[in-house]
């Protein structure tokens, strides 16, 4: 029988080897000629064109997609065939050590794919609150210890209006514009008053500071005692909802670090116009997590379900050209 791959190891599989495998949390293929065995497996599948020939191949038998092609279309992710290895083990290692994070994720984004938006945000929201009472967020939680809340002296969201643009800003460079509560909240009333605003104002969502966000304050993680009702108060004061339903009238500025919810929230926009210095990059499976702040419907409707588990399971930045190249942002502009 064969053995169940381990932490560190690349097992390339075939569907005739499958069933002797065990329980894994993820499969590495490689292209093409090979097909998932029904029904769909708990399991991360990545599938990988070593020879970067770009094989035709069913997307929806995958959650990542690798090769070693240049600049490869959708949903392809593009590797130096040199680090191809390291990099397909770095994959497999984040998957084997957050299992529960990784597998869910793509179980998320799949569904996603196919719902309206509002209803993805839903589904995010619960399965970020199934996670939230799990093993591996409470061991991330244990080994980070303790941290103190960001503070602010102003108000940690700045609101003007001129004429028929309403300039919204995340106040509190100090601290990177960690996305506290206080922040969210604050930051979900102004867009909710455009929103209901009769004269239908148009948006611009910007940031004091050398970047836009460092993403949810690392002090308020795990703060919730009732996971119920903080996926009750995740949806109902949803940013990224009320972004999305701004359409075409919300336009976000975006600079240096855009991190977790500091791109899931702005992601939703209409218009994204990144500074060349910008990155991009969700940390929250390193957490047990996954984007808990709309990122599973907002990034992947913007650069597709197989490059969001990407970014995810790699846990990498990426910089505003490939932002740009990917559909992530619209636009670069200083």
């Amino acid at each position: 029988m064969a053995k169940a791959p381990q932490p560190g190891d690349i097992d390339f599989l075939t569907a005739d080897r499958f069933s002797a495998l065990g329980d894994t949390p993820v499969i590495i293929a490689d292209l093409p000629g090979w097909n998932l065995p029904e029904p769909a497996v708990q399991a991360v599948c990545i599938g990988i064109d070593a020879e970067g020939r770009l094989p035709p191949v069913d997307p929806g038998q995958f959650d990542i997609l690798v090769t070693t092609a240049k600049q490869a279309p959708a949903p392809w992710v593009s590797i130096e065939h040199a680090r191809l290895e390291s990099h397909l083990r770095d994959l497999a290692q984040a998957a084997h050590h957050w299992p529960a994070a990784a597998t869910i994720l793509c179980r998320v984004l799949r569904i996603s794919e196919t719902i309206p938006f509002s209803h993805a945000l839903d589904v995010e929201s619960l399965a970020y609150s199934t996670l939230l009472g799990g093993a591996e967020f409470q061991r991330w939680r244990i080994a980070r210890g303790p941290l103190p809340l960001p503070g602010s002296d102003d108000s940690e969201v700045l609101v003007e209006r001129d004429e028929d643009l309403v300039t919204v800003t995340l106040n509190n460079p100090g601290s990177q514009n960690a996305m506290t509560a206080g922040m969210r909240d604050a930051l979900h009333g102004a867009l909710a008053n455009i929103l209901d605003d009769p004269t239908a104002p148009k948006l611009r969502l910007r940031a004091n500071g050398r970047c836009f966000s460092t993403g949810g304050a690392l002090g308020e993680f795990g703060s919730a005692t009732d996971l119920s009702q903080a996926h009750i108060v995740r949806t109902l004061r949803s940013c990224a909802r009320l972004l999305h339903s701004l359409g075409g009238r919300g336009q976000v500025y975006l600079q240096g670090a855009c991190v977790g919810s500091g791109i899931e929230i702005p992601a939703a926009a209409g218009r994204r116009i990144a500074g060349p210095d910008a990155w991009f990059q969700l940390p929250e499976l390193r957490m047990g997590l996954i984007p808990g702040a709309g990122g599973t419907a907002s990034i992947a409707r913007a650069i597709g379900r197989h490059r969001t588990a990407w970014m995810v399971l790699s846990g990498r930045r990426i910089r505003a050209e490939q932002a740009l190249a990917w559909g992530l942002v619209h636009e670069i502009a200083r």
